[in-house]
């Protein structure tokens, strides 16, 4: 079978290898289609802290199951299905306690173990989320990203009747404010210095999008959520600028999301964060309940993902799908392989 390999940074591969045979309680999935996300893209200019190569990647995925291994339960040939990326020890304290997202010897498909980057990959029976009638592969590709989204919303318990502020637009900022709003935010803002990122996000039907280069941002809050201003904020750009502007912008008693994945080391001013009394509430990747939630936004039309689609590449132009990223980067949301 063929399979897609970062041997190094900016240089992937396509090479033929053995199709897997899957193991006691694990299933085999054709893959159909691949998200690149952007970690891909760090682990493909070798600065993904916690990335190695060579790696097959792609943990946004889905496909088909072709064989069913012994002991596999309620899972069958021909189901459509994406999967949890997580490898978990079940040991550690997380663990035993029931955040095995956090697992201390976490490892996740596609970034610290084998990928969906090839035509086969099997899978733990316990990772497979089975993808309801209808659901096209593209849509079962972006349950992932929607459920880290979930997860991230979840953080904050309920968030009906509330007003949400989301800094930043790329697809996790447009995915965790439509996941706001599909689960009863009385409103949902999103700001970016991309035009394009905000027409994209009021495509998908996001009520209040400002650019904070052309607009005061905090005047437009006020626009959207006079008089009290935000219940809460989800960081998810990961730069000190934005992290900054969640302290500065939060009205005294609010929770703010840090859902962006920082590069550098940010600075926060800890004294406004104690005279605001505001909560800094971290996020990581999701659990079963929220790729449950994912699929339900989907299937139910509270989530809109085809303003979301950029383009498509063949697998065998997996390395053109990055150059395409790195070409028309300002422009990109997300970018599927196909198989």
């Amino acid at each position: 079978m063929k399979q897609a390999v970062l041997v190094g940074p900016q240089n992937v591969i396509i090479q033929d290898v053995p199709k897997p045979k899957p193991g006691p309680g694990q299933v085999l999935v054709e893959v159909k289609r691949i998200g690149v996300c952007g970690s891909d893209i760090h682990a493909y200019y070798g600065k993904h802290p916690y990335i190695s190569c060579p790696i097959v990647q792609g943990h946004e995925f889905s496909g088909r199951i072709t064989e069913v291994g012994p002991a596999v339960r309620a899972l069958k040939e021909g189901d459509d299905v994406t999967a949890m990326p997580q490898l978990v020890c079940g040991q550690c304290y997380p663990c035993r306690h029931g955040n095995y997202h956090i697992c201390n010897s976490l490892k996740v498909i596609g970034c610290q173990a084998e990928g969906a980057a090839q035509e086969f990959l099997a899978v733990d029976q316990d990772l497979v989320v089975t993808l309801p009638a209808g659901m096209d592969y593209d849509s079962g590709a972006m349950v992932e990203p929607v459920a880290v989204g979930a997860h991230a919303v979840g953080r904050l318990g309920s968030v009906e009747g509330k007003n949400i502020l989301v800094l930043g637009a790329g697809p996790i900022g447009n995915l965790t404010a439509q996941v706001a709003g599909g689960l009863g935010a009385a409103a949902v803002a999103v700001s970016d210095l991309s035009d394009f990122r905000l027409e994209v996000a009021r495509a998908c039907g996001i009520p209040h999008t400002i650019n904070p280069a052309i607009q005061d941002l905090a005047a437009a809050l006020q626009d959207a959520f006079a008089p009290d201003g935000a219940d809460a904020i989800l960081e998810c750009v990961g730069v000190e600028e934005t992290v900054g502007q969640a302290v500065s912008l939060a009205r005294k008693g609010t929770d703010i999301v840090i859902v962006g994945v920082y590069g550098e080391r940010p600075r926060v001013d800890i004294g406004l964060v104690q005279d605001k009394e505001l909560r800094l509430i971290g996020t990581l990747m999701y659990k079963a309940e929220d790729y449950r939630t994912a699929i339900e936004l989907i299937r139910s039309g509270r989530i809109t993902l085809k303003p979301l689609m950029t383009k498509h590449f063949p697998f065998e132009q997996y390395p053109e799908a990055y150059r395409f990223i790195e070409k028309n980067r300002d422009r990109t949301m997300k970018v599927f392989i196909d198989l």
